[in-house]
């Protein structure tokens, strides 16, 4: 007993040591809650070319990547939607984790909250956000990789921005909790009763045949009830080279995650090659994962030919961009996706072809939708109570032609994809529009969120919104009052 005591107390004094090792080196970035005087996006790039597109890819990217969500949720009883984006200081020099809202009430909104300095100006690093059941906002600041640490807030008061705390979060190792403080590509989902189950990415080397140093990227899951304490990592795939998944969720009935793969490459990034789609969703919150005809598996995947596989696009020579997951009135998934011919920007890659490939409960059936210029022209898609399918994303030729975005269109399809029909949402636009998101129980009113900036060379960026019926709205660049109409920049 007095052993089992002693080593009791050895466990914690030990467990304070590193959690106050893990502080320390987190206090150089401090939790700020300073009101900001306008909406600033940043501006970010990837992989410079060397040719005249300058970059893989680039431009304002305050709601990149794909694989983060959600960056709003609009929230019934208080009538707002609440959002953050990766924004900046006037200088363009660093990433500012911002939070605000849109009150459906007013139509306007508040100078936006600084939560913190991530010291970076890597747009990977964007936060997302959810709010609990008690009205609590979450804000997770990610991390591209092991780098940075990364950080998990709570608002101080339900349904307020205007002060966060930092909530020391802990996950379990071999049975221990220790100090949460490193996560990549984060999708929160909440349920009320059950809490957050949040899929991410973390990255592992010596894992690779032959390349001990180089990173692959497993996808995985992690639960907790509160948000304070998490259990165990869930790896769900590391095939090769790694993955990157994006998720979405049926109400409170399925979460699923749809992911590619990176294949082994020797001397160069097998991300640039990713390809394959695959599915697999949970009805059980975490407990069992299966495909979407209902097969349970076992995980995680390590095998490229596996029943999860729903579109072999490795054989055709195609990369393979995910966009989105959603789902149909019966809980079927439906994925959105960009495929083409290779990583380099410019028409050497040929069209960016934009699919949806839709579970009927027999088989998936795959259809195109359009096509564009850029890898990252990323954008949502809707299903609404109706049945009609909605997408917003930037397909038409922008100012910067074949870098990241374009001109916001809106598609609709009343038969399920098989027809679609275009509205535009901007045109002669100075800087690229990219990175169109939907929102957590989305509102008419606050449709698709997104940043524009020029594709080439460093620029401001600008935050949007638009409605479902196609009106443009531009967030204050530079606020006088506290609060703020924003501007209209087009009028359907």
């Amino acid at each position: 007993m007095i052993k089992r005591y002693l080593g009791m107390r050895i466990f914690v004094v030990l467990f304070s040591l590193f959690w106050g090792c893990k502080m320390l080196m987190a206090q150089d970035i401090e939790t700020l809650n300073i009101r900001d005087d306008g909406y600033r996006g940043i501006w970010y790039s990837n992989q410079p070319s060397g040719d005249q597109y300058v970059y893989k890819y680039s431009g304002g990217l305050g709601t990149y990547p794909a694989n983060h969500y959600p960056f709003s949720v609009y929230v019934e009883k208080v009538n707002k939607t609440f959002f953050c984006y990766g924004g900046t200081d006037k200088e363009g020099k660093t990433l500012l984790h911002m939070v605000s809202y849109y009150d459906h009430e007013t139509g306007t909104v508040p100078r936006p909250t600084i939560v913190l300095d991530k010291q970076t100006d890597n747009a990977h690093d964007n936060p997302v956000i959810n709010v609990d059941d008690q009205g609590y906002i979450w804000l997770f600041s990610t991390s591209n990789g092991t780098n940075r640490p990364s950080f998990i807030h709570r608002s101080i008061r339900p349904y307020d921005i205007t002060t966060f705390e930092l909530v020391q979060v802990t996950k379990i190792v071999d049975s221990a909790p220790l100090p949460l403080d490193n996560f990549s590509y984060l999708q929160s989902w909440y349920q009320k009763g059950k809490g957050f189950l949040n899929l991410f990415t973390h990255y592992d080397v010596n894992v690779v045949p032959n390349q001990p140093d180089k990173i692959r990227r497993t996808i995985s899951f992690m639960r907790s009830k509160d948000g304070v304490s998490y259990g165990t990592w869930n790896d769900i795939a590391f095939i090769e080279e790694g993955h990157y998944q994006t998720s979405g969720q049926a109400d409170d009935r399925i979460i699923g995650t749809t992911f590619n793969y990176h294949p082994y490459k020797v001397g160069e990034s097998g991300l640039n090659y990713r390809t394959n789609l695959y599915y697999l969703e949970t009805r059980d919150f975490g407990e069992t994962w299966q495909t979407a005809d209902g097969t349970v598996v076992s995980l995680p995947i390590d095998a490229v030919d596996h029943v999860a596989l729903v579109k072999d696009y490795a054989q055709k020579g195609l990369n393979v961009y995910i966009n989105d997951l959603t789902y149909d009135q019966q809980g079927y998934p439906v994925i959105l996706y960009v495929t083409s011919k290779g990583y380099r920007s410019g028409p050497i890659s040929g069209k960016r072809k934009w699919y949806t490939t839709h579970f009927t409960g027999k088989d998936w059936v795959t259809q195109p939708v359009t096509s564009s210029d850029n890898n990252y022209d990323m954008g949502s898609l809707y299903i609404d109570q109706n049945g009609v399918w909605h997408i917003v994303g930037p397909t038409d030729k922008g100012p910067q032609r074949y870098n990241t975005g374009g001109e916001m269109v809106m598609w609709t399809s009343h038969n399920q994809g098989k027809r679609w029909r275009k509205k535009a949402l901007t045109k002669k636009s100075v800087y690229n529009h990219s990175y169109a998101r939907r929102p957590v129980n989305v509102h008419p009113d606050f449709y698709a969120f997104w940043a524009d900036g020029h594709g080439r060379e460093k620029s401001i960026s600008r935050l949007h919104f638009a409605d479902k019926e196609g009106n443009v709205y531009r967030l204050p660049y530079d606020m006088i009052e506290d609060v703020a109409f924003p501007e209209l920049i087009n009028l359907r």
